[in-house]
């Protein structure tokens, strides 16, 4: 997942995309008093002419030197490619209640999953806002692998540490493991393209394994756990590796001449296309899952419990509305609206852009952001302020491409 940073630097006027480095490695989440990691694919990101950037503390691919980020992306839309996401924070979760545990934290029903079985959820703090938005594993009754945002990081283990001490305390069976990215590799493989690509190199029956379900099995050989997920809106999985295994595993996928590794760059397009948020932009700390038009993300048997945290507020705002709402937003010509651009109705302010970019599978414009409650109905014109001009734009459903999730029927 991308900062916004990286976002605003993604496209110029130019048919041929060029980068600004520079303004990359000042980035929201840069801290330039610690060394940035290598990720177990780092040699191989060199081999391959991958522009590298500090990103979130991990020197990661902006994009390789055989395709523009458009180019990329559209590869990843009609074929497959790999994405790096090895600095993506790996937790494993053991003990007879990690399942209670995890529900005390997070408004999912694991419960209700069956074993092997993924869900995308967030941690809510006391006011009912995002803490961080991740992808839990119900591995089995007494398991859980958990994947989330490199940005948030220390934020998450800190949290992750401190209610399961409190947990334990009461005489609870928890343990925590966070996996180092010197344990761990993870990688994305995207496209319609990605799954017939990896099924030669696998032990695994894809067919059998829908979307949002996670299995073991051995990857080129090697024993990987291998999830149906993604961050783009395409059908994929995302594998994650023995670190001292990721680039056989990577390059054996390589040979596959529809398989192609892609950088930071497109997976931000790909992931705006799809309607997916970006922490630190789309949603944080101050902002509640119903705000952020991810209400379904409130399981069903959890909102009658009302025993997450701020589940009083989050209760409240789904029965009694909110005043904001993430909504979608076409622009159709002129440049991308970018983060903090203001949103107006017949010259008064009513919200703000928080994402957004050229969409290269579409054309013209897409974006994201918070409007009045009453200006959240798709087809709504409003105007946005770009480069101090105010620009004709449209409330637009999301995602904007079709996502193309595998549901076995």
């Amino acid at each position: 997942m991308c900062s916004q940073s990286l976002t605003r630097v993604l496209f110029t006027k130019q048919s041929n995309l060029k980068w600004c480095i520079n303004t990359i490695n000042n980035r929201l989440y840069s801290d330039k008093s610690v060394k940035p990691k290598k990720t177990p694919l780092y040699d191989l990101h060199e081999k391959y002419g991958g522009k590298v950037v500090d990103f979130a503390g991990f020197l990661l691919p902006v994009q390789y030197s055989d395709m523009s980020v458009s180019t990329s992306h559209l590869f990843t839309r009609s074929s497959a490619s790999i994405f790096d996401v090895s600095h993506m924070l790996q937790t494993n979760v053991y003990g007879k209640d990690c399942v209670s545990w995890f529900e005390s934290i997070c408004p999912v029903d694991l419960k209700g999953m069956a074993n092997g079985s993924s869900s995308l959820t967030v941690f809510l703090n006391n006011n009912g806002g995002i803490i961080d938005d991740l992808i839990v594993t119900k591995v089995k009754e007494d398991q859980l692998y958990i994947v989330s945002n490199a940005g948030r990081m220390e934020i998450d283990k800190q949290h992750m540490q401190e209610t399961s001490e409190t947990y334990k305390k009461s005489g609870k069976d928890l343990t925590v493991e966070f996996l180092d990215v010197s344990q761990r590799a993870l990688i994305a493989v995207q496209g319609p393209k990605a799954v017939t690509s990896l099924q030669p190199l696998t032990n695994i029956p894809l067919a059998d394994l829908i979307f949002m379900t996670s299995t073991i099995g051995k990857v080129a050989g090697i024993e990987c756990r291998v999830t149906r997920c993604g961050y783009t809106g395409e059908d994929g999985v995302e594998i994650s590796i023995p670190a001292d295994k990721a680039i056989t595993v990577t390059e054996a996928l390589l040979q596959n001449s529809d398989v192609k590794l892609a950088g930071l760059g497109a997976r931000d397009s790909l992931r705006l296309e799809a309607g997916l948020c970006l922490y630190g932009n789309d949603i944080d700390e101050t902002i509640t899952p119903v705000e952020a038009s991810l209400t379904w993300l409130i399981a069903k048997r959890r909102r009658g419990e009302a025993n997450f945290p701020g589940a009083d507020i989050i209760m409240r705002q789904i029965k009694e509305g909110v005043d904001k709402r993430r909504v979608g937003i076409r622009i159709e010509k002129g440049a991308p609206a970018r983060k903090d651009a203001v949103l107006k109705n017949e010259g008064k302010d009513i919200g703000k852009v928080t994402s957004g970019c050229p969409s290269p599978s579409l054309g013209g414009n897409v974006a994201m952001g918070y409007v009045a409650e009453q200006f959240k109905k798709s087809g709504t014109e409003l105007f946005v302020n770009i480069r101090g001009k105010d620009v004709r734009c449209v409330v637009a459903k999301m995602p904007f491409v079709p996502s193309r999730y595998y549901i076995k029927k």
